[in-house]
């Protein structure tokens, strides 16, 4: 495969070795090389089988409308610009493009994800969520806590749910989700040593989209992997 690495940065340089580890052809582009996504060109991306964006939401936003436009394919593991989640599902379907987008491409962190749904079925508890990160970090809180929140509310819509947010030293990404009640406290805690398990599951990610048309969050495909 041809895989282009959109961000240089502490992930995406990681994502780049990764991805050569696994015998694929990298090239990537770093946000000066890239302004307003001014190198996704239809003669670049010809050949491209995917992208992988770990850039800035401002960023990422300019990169799925261009690559998406193209028809080609990408994997965004950058967070923040939700918000128009729905305009660019309907670009990569509307252009026979794919988007695989996640708050967290960690397969532990997936799991995590699972558990937390189990836990949240509770009664009688009230839950809180704890987040640590790096300080150069842009979000607060995590999109990794948001969905866990969300995980929540979706077993129990009414509940109050503290998330916490730390941005401490080059914190790699840890996440505690809490259940107390009058009796008992349970904790789900997952905690990243190093970067390399978000990095692996973005180009497992990418091997598994390429070719593919459509939109799908990591949380539904994973176990394909």
């Amino acid at each position: 495969m041809k895989i282009l690495v959109l961000g240089k940065g502490k992930t995406g340089s990681l994502v780049a070795e990764v991805a050569r580890e696994r015998g694929h052809s990298v090239h990537a582009f770093d946000i000066a090389e890239n302004q307003h996504a001014s190198s996704l060109t239809a003669p670049i991306l010809a050949g491209v089988d995917a992208c992988i964006d770990f850039t800035t939401p401002e960023a990422a936003l300019e990169n799925m409308r261009a690559v998406l436009s193209l028809g080609s394919r990408i994997v965004v593991g950058t967070t923040g610009w939700y918000a128009h989640l729905a305009e660019m599902r309907a670009l990569a379907e509307r252009r026979g493009g794919a988007l695989l987008y996640g708050t967290n491409f960690s397969i532990g962190v997936q799991k995590l994800f699972r558990l937390t749904a189990e836990l949240a079925k509770l009664d009688g508890y009230t839950f809180s969520i704890d987040e640590t990160h790096h300080t150069s970090k842009l979000d607060a809180p995590s999109g990794t806590a948001l969905t866990l929140k969300e995980i929540i509310q979706k077993a129990q819509p009414d509940a109050k749910i503290e998330v916490l947010s730390h941005r401490i030293g080059d914190a790699k990404g840890e996440h505690i989700v809490r259940a107390q009640s009058d009796h008992d406290e349970l904790e789900l805690r997952h905690d990243a040593h190093t970067r390399r398990g978000f990095a692996l599951g973005a180009v497992r990610a990418a091997e598994w989209v390429a070719g593919k048309q459509g939109a799908w969050e990591f949380r539904e495909i994973f176990d394909q992997l």
